[in-house]
């Protein structure tokens, strides 16, 4: 059955509301979660470890031109989530960029668009239990506790949360946000003060002279800033969370423009004004990749408990990630295996209209992810975050790719694309996905760890074209069946 045949069929059934949805993987979904819901899963996206513990390693190496390299990434960053937002007003999807990829680029690119985000989300939660099993031991009461028994409990936990509904998913998610957003805002009026105030700092005046007497923007020159890039990029990852979550809200229409208009702020206040903040508070010697650097400029000045205290939030926006990625990879491939893409069993929901096969197949990746743990606890968490990159980079890319195949089929007159959309296209997309193909190839400057994850990349390829031979016949049985229900 062609390809044309199939998109010339679901345009016509669009035009019919009764009928089934375009992508059979959206139906049996509950609506329950509410606008405070979805733009506290934005914030979650947008604020997470990669601020609150990778900023200080990234400082120490990059110095405060840190700042630049997320305005950067985060206008990049910006454009890939409105762009999504336009596809999301076009037509909600749980099945989010896997669904429009079917739509726009076939069967193969909705394949691969799937299992690298898949990929994505799995080995970034092996990432996350390893971080809370290691932000746990900071307290004496557990570091008697093997480090493979916490991250074990830590997956069961926010497993059971995933199962019993969407809208406990969203609680969690929204309270999550709410302690990380107002940690970030404590400690930027402390910052603001300390600097109004002239308070001394770790034995220093807080100020612009912290920068010009110690190297200045880039102290170390531009390379180590063009380096920090990747890992900056992968601070921003979760952002598309907000067009999975928009298949189970009710009126994504009034939602997702505010959530996704609302980014571009918090990038500039929360990222851009803490990492401003941080610089100018102590030089960027002074932060290090084991330490949280917010915990280090309130230690400077003697605040009590303050590594307790950042310990815990970090803990929070550990928990928030792994509970993101088991809640959109569970959509994400339940829209797979409807089109026959993923294994049948990860279809399924339970009676609360949660996929739970999905979840439980990321979950079995998470507890090798466990392993991981037992057999190199040192090593577990470097390992699983750069390939967690090469998804992140990927899923962003396809986005892009799906947007202008988009705008071009709405230039054709095939489809409408709805008032809220991606300015500037395709130059827009063009630029985004040549910057995210430059981040890529960056990390081939990094001989120790960039350029080793360079090299899986012909390994993942060779596994997904073997995938693909494995389920072809199946997709390809699943969109005679779609075609015929369409044209009945």
């Amino acid at each position: 059955m062609s390809k044309d045949a199939v998109e010339s069929a679901q345009a016509a059934s669009r035009t019919d509301t009764a009928q089934a949805p375009a992508d059979a993987g959206d139906a049996g979904y509950s609506k329950d979660l509410k606008a405070r819901h979805v733009n506290m899963i934005a914030i979650g996206g947008a604020i997470g470890t990669g601020l609150f513990l990778g900023a200080g390693g990234r400082l120490h190496d990059a110095g405060p031109a840190l700042a630049l390299a997320y305005l950067v990434c985060g206008v990049f960053a910006f454009f890939v989530v409105r762009a999504l937002g336009e596809l999301v007003l076009y037509r909600p999807s749980s099945g989010s960029f896997v669904s429009y990829a079917r739509e726009f680029l076939g069967e193969k690119g909705a394949y691969v668009a799937g299992w690298m985000y898949f990929l994505n989300w799995s080995t970034t939660g092996i990432a996350d239990i390893t971080a809370i099993a290691l932000y746990t031991h900071y307290w004496s009461l557990f570091t008697d506790i093997p480090q493979w028994v916490l991250a074990l409990i830590a997956l069961a936990v926010v497993l059971v949360v995933n199962l019993i509904s969407v809208k406990i998913f969203g609680e969690m998610e929204f309270w999550f946000a709410i302690i990380k957003v107002a940690t970030l805002v404590g400690f930027m009026l402390i910052g603001i003060f300390l600097l109004a105030t002239r308070h001394e700092v770790g034995g220093g005046t807080p100020g612009v002279g912290v920068i010009t007497d110690n190297g200045g923007v880039v102290p170390h020159g531009v390379m180590p800033v063009i380096l920090v890039m990747q890992g900056v990029i992968f601070a921003y990852a979760a952002l598309e969370l907000v067009g999975v979550a928009a298949g189970e809200t009710a009126e994504p229409e009034k939602v997702v423009p505010r959530a996704v208009n609302s980014i571009m702020w918090r990038v500039g206040l929360f990222y851009v004004g803490s990492v401003v903040l941080l610089a100018l508070l102590l030089p960027g010697s002074v932060y290090s990749a084991d330490e949280s650097p917010f915990v280090t400029v309130l230690a400077k000045i003697g605040i009590p408990a303050a590594g307790d205290v950042m310990n815990l939030v970090v803990l929070t926006a550990a928990m928030s990630s792994l509970n993101s990625g088991l809640y959109s990879t569970g959509r994400i491939l339940r829209s797979m295996a409807m089109a026959g893409s993923a294994p049948r069993f990860t279809a399924r929901m339970n009676r609360s209209q949660v996929p739970y096969g999905g979840i439980l197949l990321t979950c079995a990746v998470c507890v090798l992810g466990v392993g991981l743990n037992y057999l190199m606890p040192s090593q577990a968490f470097e390992i699983v975050l750069n390939i967690a990159s090469l998804g992140v980079i990927s899923t962003w890319v396809n986005i892009m790719v799906c947007h202008l195949v988009f705008v071009r089929r709405a230039q054709a007159g095939v489809v409408t694309r709805p008032s809220f959309r991606l300015p500037f296209s395709p130059v827009t997309e063009i630029t985004t996905i040549a910057f995210l193909l430059a981040c890529l190839g960056m990390m081939w400057n990094d001989a120790e760890v960039g350029r080793r994850t360079l090299l899986l990349i012909p390994a993942i390829a060779v596994l997904l074209i073997a995938g693909w031979f494995g389920v072809r016949r199946r997709v390809s049985q699943s969109t005679d069946r779609e075609l015929s229900d369409f044209t009945k």
